[in-house]
Parts: structure tokens; sequence; C-alpha cells
């Protein structure tokens, strides 16, 4: 009988081999194409057999090396991150994408326990600016940048 040793590893290579079953399941309703001419299907069943494959790797890995026992499960983080997301998704459409992805980066930087404030406003700006950039003008998506003055 096989005993894991590094249950870290483990369940990371569990949740690759998931993830890949998940892919392969949905990709299979999508013609799969050639190398050449590549259908809607082709990536998501490459994909999914390629984690598959790592995830079976790193379980297998997990049962021979030795490893530190999983830490103790903190529900405040995922909480805080989660719910920072969804506030942007609602906030988007009504304060612009500037301000709304500064209050994502600073509310889920609050999940840390090293949070300082200055850096998060900083790093969301920065990032503001990015996606305004990647987003707005590169793709041309089409959202608000400021809040409406309405």
């Amino acid at each position: 009988m096989a005993v894991i040793r590094h249950p870290k590893d483990f369940l990371a290579g569990l949740l690759f081999i998931a993830f890949g079953i998940a892919a392969l399941v949905i990709g299979s309703n999508y013609t799969l194409g050639t190398a050449a001419r590549m259908g809607p299907g082709y990536f998501p069943r490459i994909l999914g057999g390629l984690l598959v494959v790592l995830g079976a790797a790193l379980a297998l890995r997990a049962l021979r090396i030795n490893g530190p026992p999983l830490p103790r499960w903190h529900w405040r983080p995922v909480v805080i991150v989660l719910g920072s997301v969804a506030a942007f998704g609602v906030a988007l459409n009504y304060l612009g994408m500037v301000v709304s992805t500064v209050l994502l980066i600073v509310a889920s930087s609050a999940a840390s326990h090293e949070f300082r404030f200055r850096e998060s406003l900083i790093v969301g700006a920065t990032l503001a600016a990015l996606a305004v950039g990647v987003f707005i003008i590169g793709l041309k998506l089409q959202l608000p940048i400021w809040p409406a003055l309405s």
C-alpha cells in the first residue's frame, strides 16, 4: 500500500488531473482538426492531456519524496480575495476600469498579513494603467475607463 509522503504535491497532482479530465471531457464535444488546421477542440484536448500526465507524475512523485504536512487552512484570505474579485466584476461598469482595478488590488492585498496600503496602491495604479493599455486601447474592449458622471 502506497503512503503519501508529500501531501501538498499529491493534492496538487490530483487537482491537475481533475482539471485535465474536465478539459478533455469539455473538449470532446468540439472538432479536433489537425496540427496544421487546428479545430476548436485541439487546444483543450492537448492541454487536458498534458495536465493529466503532469498531475500523474506529480502525484506519483509525492509517494516517493518526503515533504512537510499540509498547513492549516485559512478561510479569511480565500474569502477576501474571492470577494474582491466579485466586487470588481460588479463595480467595473459603474466605477470604470481604473478605479475598479485599484480597489481590487488594495482589497485583495488586505488578505495578506504583510499588507501595506501604500505599496498596494502603487501596484494597483500600475496594474490599472496596464489593464487600460491592454484591454481598452490594445484589444478595443468597450469598457469605461473612469466612473460615469451622471
